[in-house]
């Protein structure tokens, strides 16, 4: 069965469906464990493989800060990051509830259970469940890093673990193509005097700053997508 085309959650998505699990909804009890598991996937960007495995004990207090140090599941490389605090403590509490110590594993849960836990919820919310699984959570984290860091999309690789750097520069590069495209399709210069009035009419009444607020945000979504394409598979 060949796995789900995922999309990366919005933050209302992320937030309705980490809450409906969280209190329950039709048919479901509110499940504490698996609602945690994907607050943290969504925070952490980890594979849902990694988080499965995850302890406390692999976030470690180092160089005045908090940072995980675990080997993935998939790639079998090292991913040591910065663990906020707020993030950490979080998953402290969380463990303290169900009496979990710090070198047994925070879910004790299989991938399936969580996958179907989520397809579940999606559907109470009237969401497109053909598009969201668990990996939805991990490009909601990429997404959510890259917005709201300046479109930083070496930031998101080094975070992910993207598979190499050449992902990146190929992704910088692309973006610094379509930008000097932009910047030409956006040209607007004087016309002449023999100009019809047919033709400034066509113009429409958009102003510059507007037509190009428009251009980079269709820019930046783009290269947003090939970014989350391109982690489909990571």
């Amino acid at each position: 069965m060949p796995l789900k085309k995922t999309e990366a959650l919005t933050p209302e998505q992320f937030k309705n469906i980490v809450k409906t699990i969280q209190e329950g909804f039709l048919g479901h009890r509110p499940n504490d464990r698996i609602a945690t598991l994907l607050a943290a996937q969504g925070n952490l960007g980890l594979r849902i493989s990694d988080i499965l495995n995850l302890k406390l004990n692999d976030i470690v207090w180092s160089y005045n800060h908090y940072h995980i140090e675990i080997v993935e599941q998939k790639t079998k490389k090292k991913r040591d990051f910065t663990v906020p605090t707020p993030i950490l403590e979080y998953l402290k509490d969380y463990a303290k509830r169900h009496n979990i110590k710090e070198d047994e594993l925070l879910f004790k849960i299989s991938e399936r259970r969580v996958n179907n836990a989520i397809n579940d919820a999606a559907d109470y919310l009237n969401y497109d469940t053909s598009k969201i699984a668990s990996h939805s959570f991990r490009k909601f984290f990429a997404t959510q890093i890259y917005i709201n860091n300046n479109y930083n999309i070496a930031l998101v690789q080094k975070l992910l673990q993207h598979s190499s750097p050449s992902i990146t520069q190929h992704y910088i590069s692309m973006q610094q193509k379509d930008i000097e495209q932009a910047l030409e399709n956006n040209v607007m210069l004087p016309t002449n005097n023999t100009e019809s009035k047919e033709t400034k009419g066509n113009k429409g009444s958009k102003g510059k700053g507007a037509s190009k607020s428009k251009t980079e945000r269709e820019l930046k979504r783009e290269i947003l997508e090939r970014m989350l394409a391109e982690l489909e598979d990571e």
